[in-house]
Formats: C-alpha cells, sequence, structure tokens
C-alpha cells in the first residue's frame, strides 16, 4: 500500500504484472457470480418454482437485481472515492461486498419462492456491485494511460473467464443449490490474493471535500453539454449492452425454442457457446488492447469490433442449427472481445474528475446495469407479439450497431 502518492494523481508508473493477475483473478469471481446465476441458475431456478410462468419470473428477478445494480455502483463508487480507512478506500468495498455476495448465494441456494429469489438476489447485486466499483476504480488510480488498452484486455479476459466459469459451475453441479454454493466458493477464493495484497492507496482525511447532501447528490448528474465525450461514451456502451443482454437473457430458452434442443442439451450448450465465445474472446481483447497502446488510437477498434458483434447477433436471428449458433457465438466473439478492452480503456481517458473516478465509473456502469433492466421490458414487448428470437436478436443488433457508430462523436480521443 502507498501512502506517498496522492490519490487524485494521475498514475505515470506501469503497474506491476503480479497485480494485474490479482485484479483479473478478483474480477473472475465476480464476474461469475453475476454470470452463472444470470446465465443458468436463476433461469433453472425460476422454471423450477413456476414452470408456467418461468419467464415471467425470470424477467421479475433479474429486472428487479438490475434496478438495485443501476442505483448502488454509483453509491458505492462515490462512497469509495470518500473513504479514508488506513487500508485504503477501496479495499474496505471489496471485503464487504465479498461478505455480502456469500450470504446472497447461500440464500439463493435455498430460495424456494419467487420474492425470496428476488430479494437474494437483489442482496447479490448490491454485494457484488460494491466489488466491481471498487476494482474497476483502482484501474484509473493505479494503471498510467499507456498501459490501460492492455489492462483492459486482461480484464476483458477475466469477465469472459468468469461468465465460462459461472457457467460451467452452474452447468457441472447437478443441481440448483450446488452451483450457488460453487459460484460462492470460487468468488472467495478469487479474491484473497487481492485482499492480501491490493496496493490500494489511502485518502488522507484532510484531502476529502465535506460532506454536503446536496452536493453530494448533485455529483451524479454530469452534464452531457459541459462533458459531452463522456455522455457519448455512456451512451454507447449503453446500446452495446443493450444488444448484448437481449441476447443473454433468454439465451437458454432460445436454444430450446428457436434451435430446437432438449432442456439437458439446452444447458449444455449454453456452457459450451459460452466456452467458445470465451476462447475466442480472449484472443481478441488481448489483441485489440495490446495493439490500441501500442498506436494509441482508440476509436477504429470500439467501432469496428461493434459492428461485427452487431453482424453476430443478426446471424443469431436466423440460426436455427446449433453449427450456426456456434459461429454467430465465434464472430460476436471477435467482435465483443476486442470492443470490451478498449472501450473500458477509452472510458478511462474520458472521467470528468479524477478526485471522482469510482463514482464517475459507477455512472458509467449504469449502462451496463440500465440494460439488464429494460432488455426484458424490450423482449417482453418483441417476444408478446409472437414474432419470436429472430425478431429479438435483430433487434438486438439494431441497436449495438448505433452503439458502435456513435462512437465517432467523442471528439477528445483518436
Amino acid at each position: 500500500m502507498n501512502h506517498s502518492t496522492p490519490v487524485s494523481a494521475r498514475p505515470v508508473t506501469r503497474v506491476a504484472p503480479l497485480w494485474v493477475l490479482w485484479l483479473s483473478l478478483i474480477s473472475i469471481g465476480v464476474w461469475s457470480g453475476f454470470f452463472g446465476p444470470i446465465q443458468v441458475l436463476l433461469a433453472q431456478q425460476a422454471e423450477a418454482i413456476s414452470p408456467e410462468h418461468k419467464e415471467g419470473v425470470l424477467s421479475l428477478v433479474t429486472g428487479v437485481g438490475a434496478l438495485v445494480s443501476t442505483v448502488l455502483n454509483p453509491l458505492w463508487g462515490a462512497f469509495s472515492d470518500r473513504t479514508t480507512l488506513r487500508v485504503g478506500r477501496r479495499l474496505p468495498w471489496v471485503a464487504g461486498g465479498l461478505a455480502g455476495g456469500v450470504v446472497a448465494m447461500l440464500l439463493l441456494s435455498i430460495a424456494e419462492t419467487v420474492w425470496l429469489m428476488v430479494l437474494a438476489w437483489a442482496l447479490a447485486q448490491a454485494a457484488l456491485n460494491a466489488m466491481l466499483a471498487a476494482i474497476t476504480a483502482t484501474v484509473p488510480d493505479q494503471v498510467p494511460v499507456i498501459q490501460r488498452g492492455a489492462v483492459g484486455g486482461w480484464l476483458a479476459i477475466a469477465q469472459t473467464f468468469g461468465v465460462v466459469v459461472g457457467s460451467g459451475l452452474a452447468a457441472a453441479t447437478g443441481s440448483i443449490a450446488a452451483g450457488y454454493l460453487a459460484v460462492a466458493g470460487v468468488l472467495v477464493l478469487t479474491s484473497l490474493p487481492y485482499l492480501l495484497d491490493s496496493r490500494d492507496l489511502a485518502l488522507d482525511p484532510a484531502d476529502r471535500a465535506p460532506f454536503v447532501w446536496r452536493t453530494f447528490v448533485r455529483s451524479f448528474w454530469i452534464s452531457p453539454r459541459q462533458h459531452p465525450d463522456f455522455a457519448w461514451a455512456w451512451l454507447t456502451r449503453f446500446l452495446m449492452n443493450l444488444g448484448n443482454a437481449l441476447l443473454l437473457l433468454y439465451l437458454l430458452y432460445y436454444l430450446k425454442d428457436a434451435i430446437g434442443l432438449s432442456s439437458k442439451e439446452a444447458e449444455s450448450g449454453v456452457f459450451w457457446l459460452t466456452l467458445i465465445y470465451g476462447v475466442v474472446t480472449i484472443l481478441t481483447a488481448i489483441v485489440g488492447g495490446y495493439w490500441s497502446d501500442r498506436i494509441g488510437r482508440r476509436k477504429p477498434f470500439v467501432i469496428w469490433s461493434g459492428l461485427i458483434a452487431a453482424a453476430a447477433l443478426a446471424l443469431l436471428a436466423y440460426a436455427d442449427t446449433w453449427a450456426l449458433a456456434l459461429i454467430g457465438a465465434v464472430v460476436l466473439a471477435v467482435g465483443f472481445g476486442a470492443y470490451t478492452a478498449v472501450d473500458f480503456a477509452m472510458i478511462t481517458q474520458v472521467l470528468p474528475s479524477d478526485a471522482d473516478r469510482a463514482k464517475d465509473l459507477g455512472v458509467i456502469n449504469i449502462a451496463n446495469a440500465l440494460p439488464q433492466v429494460l432488455a426484458p421490458v424490450v423482449a417482453a414487448g418483441v417476444l408478446g407479439t409472437g414474432l419470436g428470437y429472430s425478431s429479438l436478436y435483430l433487434v438486438a443488433a439494431a441497436v449495438s450497431a448505433l452503439g458502435s457508430v456513435l462512437v465517432v462523436r467523442i471528439r477528445s480521443l483518436a
């Protein structure tokens, strides 16, 4: 832990590979905690509790959870910006979030009613978002700009691997309860190295601005007129994540109803699609992140990778065989891997304030969470008309393409 460097100073010293490893490991655990339930366990649980209304139950649970995430991620980030404990300002929120996440998974493992599912998943979202807000903010805290594409690439790999691990645990454990317990165990194991060696920066109480409720609340509104690049970055991420959420939310049901797989084949199919997607994403994230750092440009990578992802969603809209679904997953991974790595680096360069990094990144993370709230509404509207999954995935492709092209409006970056 470094107490001599002002926490608002822009870092210039390259971070050590070991620290990047610890950050990547804990990111794997956090994303496993999100996507093991989202991709498999919550869908299985909704079907077990209410087979005739499984879509509605899943939409309710994930929608409430996403709403909690939307509100609390920037709030936890703002509080961590103001934390003055000697161990650092991010680490306490990581530790507290870990404890809450484990409790939430234990509750989910015994949930046999819709309302307990809703409450437990809301707790999981609250806890995991405390961790996410804190570890995300450590990048602009500690990583220099010239290294952020590479670190963003490793975090993209961690996110993808976390999705694979979460889905794999859910598919391999054999029961819903065992799946949640396994996710909790992975969350703990992957978090320990970072907790023991976070190298977090401590905020001197003398450097913290006085707390005024009105000022604090107003700080969450970041004027698009004063900070247009931040606003465009937020909107483009929102649209890309909305397209992705429309794909992921009903992936299990899509494989059953559109591709024609049995229940067991669909559960296995989610894992295999995720695994293949993950392997390709890892390769494109590494290449995209390092290449972007090397040439000092972000926008072309974000634009073209987003358009490739949109093309993959369009392909999935017309897929009616397992082979086409696999091809769609590969193409999607080619685009989304590079997008995730470089978009993150781009966003860290358009933050409005060095003193409020976690809060501002929390506002950006609303663009990750809000699509999870809106996706069930959009999906219900499309599927309710009887248009089917093809139309739903075409909508996903359209919003993703729009999110890609709007990146050109960001003026301060190449």
